[in-house]
């Protein structure tokens, strides 16, 4: 009776091997910091997915591996009973000072549940995240702890809802503001 090599319905089939890790994510693991790598985006960015508890210290260690420029922060809404995402593209700012051409990026992502997203501010990093992290609390309804001016920036302060998550219902009634 020869073996068969052929699997059967009931043996586990292989995942497919996940990205393989970029320079930065070999060093935040040597280093000690759990993440997950992501597929690079289009440009070929190195992409790195953290907790929501992990993210300040992950961020401060890439500040300290000279990734000092929040170039930008954003959410996005993966779809209606999905979560919520917060994403952060850093960059190291000293190549252009020495005259480098190459520019060295990351990108890292939050994920979020959909009815507690809340991640640490990165305003104590990058002062550049006021504004934007507001954005993404007065669309998406992610908060920031730790953030010093936790209000709305885009909507009135007495807005409903989180206009651009893709679960958002818009009312039926605007009240018209003055603009003065």
């Amino acid at each position: 009776m020869s073996e068969s090599t052929s699997s059967s319905p009931d043996t586990p089939k292989e995942t497919p091997p996940g990205p393989e890790p970029g320079p930065v994510s070999q060093r935040l693991r040597r280093q000690g910091f759990d993440h997950q790598m992501l597929e690079p985006d289009h440009l070929g960015v190195e992409t790195i997915a953290v907790e929501p508890l992990a993210l300040e210290s992950v961020a401060a260690a890439l500040k300290a591996f000279g990734f000092d420029y929040l170039q930008c922060q954003g959410a996005y809404d993966e779809g209606a009973g999905r979560r919520l995402v917060s994403f952060y593209h850093l960059v190291k700012m000293g190549g252009f000072t020495r005259g480098d051409c190459g520019v060295e990026e990351v990108r890292l992502k939050v994920f979020h549940d959909r009815s507690t997203p809340v991640a640490p501010s990165l305003y104590g990093l990058y002062r550049g995240a006021d504004w934007q992290e507001r954005e993404s609390f007065d669309m998406f309804g992610i908060s920031y702890e730790g953030h010093p001016h936790p209000k709305r920036l885009l909507m009135p302060e007495d807005w409903q809802g989180w206009p651009l998550r893709k679960d958002y219902v818009q009312p039926d009634f605007y009240e018209m503001q003055d603009a003065y």
